[in-house]
Order: C-alpha cells, then structure tokens, then sequence
C-alpha cells in the first residue's frame, strides 16, 4: 500500500503537534559525543533540534514514509542524516532512542517496548510519547465508520486496534528491563481550533490515514463525508472547538 502521509495536511497544526515533543525533549539528558535515534521522524525539524539540543556527535532519523522524509533531507548534516526503514526493524545500539508519536503505528507494545530497549546502551536512555486519545469521538468515530457499508466491504473487515498502553504499565515494562530514573506521565493537551471542523482536518493528517490507504481512492470521499458527518453531530458544531487530547510521555534511563 502506498504511503497516505501528507506533509502539508500534517503540518496544518505544526505548533499544536510540537507541543508534546518538546515536553518530552526537556525530560531527556544531553549525550555529548554520542548517537541518537529518532523513531518516526517525519519531516526532520524536531529531529534536528533533538540533535542540537542533545549535543550527539551522530543523530539517525528514521521513518518509513519516503514524502515525510523528501522534506526531512533539507536538514541533513552535521552529523544528522535521515534514512527509510521500519521502527520494528531497524539495527544498532544509541545512547538516545526517541520517538515522538510514532510507537501507535505498531501493535504489541507488551513485546515492542523491550525490542525497542534493546538498542539502548547501557546508561542510556529511552524517550517516547504515544497519544491516548483512542476514546475520543475523533476516534471512536473513525471505527464506526469503518464498520459501516460500503466501507466494510472496501476495507475488507479492516478496523484499526489501538495498541497503547496505560501509563502504568509502560512504568513496569521499563522497571522491568532495568530502566531508572522514570518519568512516566499521562498529559491532556489542550488545543483550541477554530471551529469543530478542525478535528476532521486534524485526524485526516494522521488517524484518518489508516483507512485511506486500505481502500480505493474513489470510495476514501466518501468515506470521509460520512465520518465528517457523524463526528459533528457527535461533537456537536462549535466556534471555537476544544480538542483535548490526550497523550502518554515516558523517560527512563538503562542501568540495570
């Protein structure tokens, strides 16, 4: 299936969708001299950052989407380069393994987590943050849909499960595997868009993704009428909109 990641649609709410990163980029120690991996990089700016802020001698962005990653080149050097590979399957061991909203994309976390802690070297450290938000009605919505006709049938039964844990246990998971010094924390961002139809725009440049690229590209309009349809009537039609949105942080540094 071809990519559906849309830079331009993305980065609508660029300054909303940063918020969480740099959240979690203050929980995480400079490596000075060592190497970073950013998980999920897409188009390369906070990767960048993360390798300033973390003074690295080397900073590797991955990400499996060749559009996000056409963007992200422009901010290749000075020891930051990207590369296209799959989270669950890239090599090596960093001082720094991040990711900013990218670990959803992959079911499992039971057995990702410690795959993912593997790469870590021994003092270093873990950073990553998940969104939560899998029972708002942007969401629950989202699946409804899906379930309907003809959509069902397009998608061939498809209806997305959301792997991600609860705060807690992603805290056991790290003790579990030796990491210290953990920061483990549910926060709800607040985001305040212009209207409710912000939210369809917002979860067209991620969640919405999913469903798109599973089915022809005659039916996706379709679709998204429908969802915009039920998700109004769900939310109701407001001017302004608060989007709260909730989102998993977790910190830990590798000493056991």
């Amino acid at each position: 299936m071809a990519s559906t990641w849309n830079p331009d649609q993305y980065h609508r709410f660029q300054n909303e969708r940063s918020r969480p990163f740099f959240d979690l980029l203050a929980l995480v120690e400079p490596a000075l001299g060592g190497s970073v991996i950013d998980l999920g990089c897409g188009t390369g700016e906070l990767t960048k950052i993360l390798h300033e802020k973390s003074e690295a001698a080397t900073t590797i962005g991955l990400d499996s989407s060749e559009t996000m990653l056409a963007r992200a080149a422009e901010h290749s050097g000075r020891g930051l380069s990207f590369v296209q590979g799959d989270i669950d399957g890239f090599e090596g061991r960093f001082d720094i393994v991040f990711s900013n909203a990218a670990f959803q994309w992959l079911d499992g976390h039971e057995a990702l987590i410690p795959v993912i802690a593997s790469h870590v070297r021994q003092g270093g450290q873990l950073a990553f943050q998940v969104p939560a938000n899998a029972d708002h009605p942007s969401h629950l919505v989202a699946h409804a849909v899906a379930k309907e006709e003809p959509f069902a049938t397009a998608l061939g039964g498809y209806v997305r499960e959301w792997p991600v844990l609860p705060p807690e246990r992603y805290a056991e998971i790290l003790d579990s595997l030796g990491f210290g010094e953990l920061t483990v924390r549910l926060e709800v961002y607040g985001h305040t868009l212009k209207s409710s139809e912000g939210v369809v725009e917002w979860v067209k440049g991620t969640l919405l993704t999913d469903y798109q690229k599973r089915m022809p590209s005659e039916v996706y309009p379709h679709y998204l009428a429908r969802y915009r349809e039920r998700l109004l009537d769900e939310i109701g039609v407001k001017a302004p909109y608060f989007y709260a949105f909730k989102r998993v942080l977790a910190r830990g540094r590798k000493i056991g």
